[in-house]
């Protein structure tokens, strides 16, 4: 091809005024004269890179294209910690292993599923553990308010937390869960090993017994004849006592409405004699329908 032939080595040519009239010569003129094609003008002419010039910035290329390789997936990542494994396992030798975990703040019941989600075991290297992941396992356990974990060279971990405090148990569409004061339910907890806590029933319970277990446990004798707390409509409490009765308190100022049960339950011990039920959802007047007769609330006016 007149390219590739344009490429090696050439005579330097004579003016044309003395060249010789022979055909040949004028048509092997005329085809050096001829333009390159367009590729090689590219390549040579308007670019004007030296072979050892594009040869440096493809090896350079090359060198960016291994280099973005490795970091591509986290490979660079993978390197450097298993590099970090290797110097951790020499400290290990040396005893920098793990031989003691140490859980404070925690009950009894939920040490054991906090030294679960550590996922730490026997002899494990001290100095390559992420004490930020180990925080963030420690505090995925339901019973886990907050977690403050701490290395202590050469073989223990300190893990020192705020616990969630079980309230009650809360029991929605067949299932029962317990929860602790914010409505949050502790997964680890299994409800049946927790009878001495109150039974809040229905939807919305798990939100809104924060608020009225506490007026009711600062009442000792109608928490202690309680049996569920049964949310209704979520915007209001229905208490079942242990012997059938029933208390209805209003959606609003529950407080008011349990001072008027106390003051009935000091006039007439009503909570030891039983009733059907006691509505409390009127301000103005206390319902009271006693156990053995059908007719409709029977009202006593002021509580009395």
């Amino acid at each position: 091809m007149p390219a590739v032939m344009r490429g090696g080595s050439r005579k330097p040519t004579r003016p044309r005024a003395e060249a010789p009239a022979s055909p040949n010569k004028g048509r092997s003129a005329a085809r050096n004269s001829a333009p390159p094609t367009g590729k090689l003008h590219a390549a040579r002419g308007g670019v004007g890179v030296s072979p050892r010039l594009a040869l440096g910035v493809a090896g350079a290329a090359l060198l960016i294209a291994l280099v973005a390789t490795l970091a591509t997936g986290h490979r660079m990542e993978r390197l450097g910690a298993a590099f970090g494994r290797g110097v951790d396992g020499q400290f290990a030798d040396l005893g920098f292993k793990l031989k003691a975990v140490h859980i404070e703040g925690a009950s009894p019941m939920a040490k054991a599923d906090i030294m679960n989600a550590t996922a730490l075991y026997q002899d494990q290297p001290t100095l390559g553990m992420d004490l930020e992941d180990l925080r963030a396992r420690v505090e995925s356990v339901g019973w886990v308010k907050t977690a403050k974990v701490v290395r202590l060279l050469p073989d223990t971990v300190s893990i020192t937390i705020e616990e969630r405090p079980a309230l009650a148990v809360w029991q929605h569409s067949g299932a029962m869960r317990v929860i602790d004061g914010e409505g949050r339910i502790i997964r680890e907890a299994d409800a049946a090993r927790f009878p001495q806590l109150p039974l809040v029933v229905g939807q919305g319970a798990d939100q809104a017994a924060g608020a009225i277990l506490p007026a009711v446990n600062a009442r000792p004798r109608l928490r202690d004849r309680l049996e569920a707390l049964v949310r209704v409509d979520d915007r209001r409490w229905d208490l079942r006592l242990k012997d059938g009765s029933l208390i209805q308190l209003p959606a609003i100022d529950e407080e008011s409405a349990l001072i008027q049960l106390d003051q009935l339950d000091q006039r007439q011990r009503i909570l030891d004699l039983g009733f059907a039920r006691i509505d409390l959802r009127d301000p103005e007047m206390v319902a009271v329908r006693p156990r053995d007769t059908v007719l409709p609330g029977q009202p006593v006016a002021g509580g009395a």
